[in-house]
């Protein structure tokens, strides 16, 4: 039976309450501490390639930090339809934003579209285990107090499947790696309060709109201590924030190409000799 794609796909973001968070995060005074470290990681990036760009754009939910950790760039909004020129950008970060998309692969291509001929796309957005530990105790919590289950943390790639991104998006020569950091919490909700404060509030489509019962939360709070603890203080709580970063180039005539299979001009095995050391 053919599937009826009459049928609408149910929307994975709520951009309305994606968006409330994040002004409600200006409010706060945002803690931009992951932006800061992305930010370092793309700059020290940028200096191992031989090259000035001069046009720059950053696509990106934080608008304040990206204008001032790269003056000049043209900042973009992460809507589901980019405002980006083609061939306009020898250079595109896509910023801590992706990981809300309701088409990453959109989102990429978007951008590579973006790019002049061997322009570069630098995208970084949260992992797959991004706070596996407030996941593991929100769903445990619920389960026991509740009788039942409801999104509550975004589901976020994994770096094989975001790194698989980059071809479907057109972009060649592509590259993705990862790093983790680990934040230290006196507790859960002050790991919460962080979190609404980056604009990281629960924006999923299929999240509960009532207030999560405070039994609940006094449970999951619990539940984290005990599991959880930040080995270098026992007293605080941990939180895994794995930052994955995705590196692709705009297809140029000029940029190295694999071999074709088959074209290799001496064998295998004796390649391998080669480079055998002597016993």
């Amino acid at each position: 039976m053919m599937p009826d794609r009459s049928t609408p796909v149910p929307s994975l973001t709520d951009r309305g309450a994606l968006e409330r968070n994040r002004r409600r995060a200006l409010h706060l005074g945002p803690a931009d501490f992951l932006h800061r470290i992305v930010a370092d990681e793309i700059e020290d990036r940028l200096t191992e390639v031989n090259r000035r760009f001069s046009d720059v754009a950053v696509v990106t939910g934080l608008p304040e930090f990206w204008r001032e950790a790269m003056p000049g760039a043209r900042i973009v909004a992460d809507a589901p339809q980019l405002d980006l020129q083609p061939g306009a950008h020898d250079l595109v970060v896509h910023a801590m934003a992706l990981h809300w998309a309701e088409d990453p692969v959109g989102q990429l291509a978007q951008a590579a579209r973006a790019l002049r001929p061997d322009g570069l796309l630098i995208a970084a957005c949260p992992g797959g285990r991004s706070l596996h530990e407030l996941r593991d105790v929100l769903t445990r919590a619920e389960a026991e107090i509740a009788g039942g289950l409801s999104p509550r943390v975004l589901p976020m790639g994994e770096i094989r499947d975001l790194g698989g991104l980059l071809p479907r998006a057109g972009l060649a020569l592509p590259v993705a790696d990862q790093i983790t950091q680990v934040a230290s919490y006196r507790s859960l909700f002050h790991l919460a309060r962080d979190l609404r404060a980056m604009g990281e509030g629960n924006a999923l489509a299929g999240r509960l709109r009532r207030p999560t019962r405070r039994d609940v939360l006094l449970r999951a709070a619990a539940l984290y201590a005990e599991d959880h603890p930040d080995p270098q203080d026992g007293t605080r709580i941990r939180a895994t924030f794995e930052l994955v970063f995705l590196t692709g180039w705009a297809p140029d005539a000029s940029q190295q190409k694999p071999l074709r299979p088959g074209s290799a001009r001496i064998p295998l095995a004796e390649a391998l000799a080669r480079t055998r050391k002597p016993e």
